[in-house]
């Protein structure tokens, strides 16, 4: 059974003349790594909302269709119980951390559950530990810096025992290393931990080349849902989307010809590199 099921899923918010989301059809197994990209404003965020309950619980409008999570349905049942199923990550992390210290943020929600106080500690230790924190933990949130505050979101999130993890753009407000190194994390988290794992994100060449399935949305519709490799051929600008570099860069060596050529367009520097010693041996 897959962990994510939406089923011809529309959505309008309150006021707005146009559909957010349009007869959306997707399905996510355990384990998935998924990677959503598109144009700003296409629905990514929306779409996100709904698969952990916020649409239609906090934000009003128009919902059709069925989304279930873990064969939970969104409309029957709170996002606090969603949560435990499909935590989310939001694109700030500002939004979820506020407590005075990184443990007693992420202590907090499972205080929340009604937790015993053993299993709370034991959650909390896990979480910081997994996230690779554990300095962190007597620290202030709003002292920290911007890839270490979304460590502290993931890990509160975590520490709820999720099988699914939400993240929307993390890595947006971070520098170039501090985002490599928080989609290491990312990625660990989905081998070691087996999570299922949805994330809106525009650093393509950080996440494709592990990506179980790449969903293109535009205009509120999936307009692709596959294979990474099957549609990377394809000029991806048309969507508001960059490929991955070192994918280009193979296109122009294919089109000028000569001894290199790529078969599969490389999605990874390593794969680029790996072909081309091929072809000097």
């Amino acid at each position: 059974m897959s962990l994510i099921d939406v089923r011809n899923l529309s959505f309008k918010y309150l006021g707005s003349d146009e559909y957010a989301l349009k007869d959306l059809n997707l399905k996510i197994r355990e384990g998935d790594f998924a990677v959503l990209a598109g144009r700003s404003g296409c629905g990514k965020t929306t779409l996100l909302r709904c698969l952990n309950g916020l649409i239609p619980h906090f934000y009003e409008g128009d919902f059709r269709g069925k989304v279930l999570i873990d064969g939970m349905d969104t409309l029957e049942n709170p996002p606090h119980m969603l949560s435990q199923v499909a935590g989310m990550v939001f694109q700030n992390p500002d939004n979820q951390l506020f407590a005075l210290t990184v443990e007693a943020d992420i202590a907090f929600p499972l205080e929340n559950l009604g937790l015993p106080r053993d299993l709370i500690r034991e959650r909390v230790e896990w979480a910081l530990k997994i996230m690779g924190i554990e300095d962190l933990r007597d620290r202030s949130p709003f002292e920290l810096s911007g890839g270490q505050k979304q460590k502290v979101a993931i890990a509160s999130v975590l520490a709820m025992k999720p099988k699914i993890l939400l993240l929307d753009e993390p890595t947006s407000s971070l520098d170039p290393v501090s985002a490599k190194n928080l989609i290491d994390n990312i990625l660990e988290l989905n081998k070691r931990e087996h999570l299922a794992i949805v994330i809106s994100e525009h650093r393509l060449e950080l996440l494709l080349p592990y990506a179980d399935k790449f969903i293109i949305m535009d205009q509120g519709k999936i307009i692709y849902d596959g294979d990474p490799r099957k549609i990377i051929e394809e000029d991806l600008f048309i969507y508001g989307i960059a490929a991955p570099r070192v994918s280009e860069v193979a296109k122009y060596i294919n089109a000028a010809g000569g001894c290199l050529r790529f078969e599969v367009l490389p999605l990874a520097i390593e794969e680029f590199v790996e072909r081309l010693k091929e072809v000097i041996k």
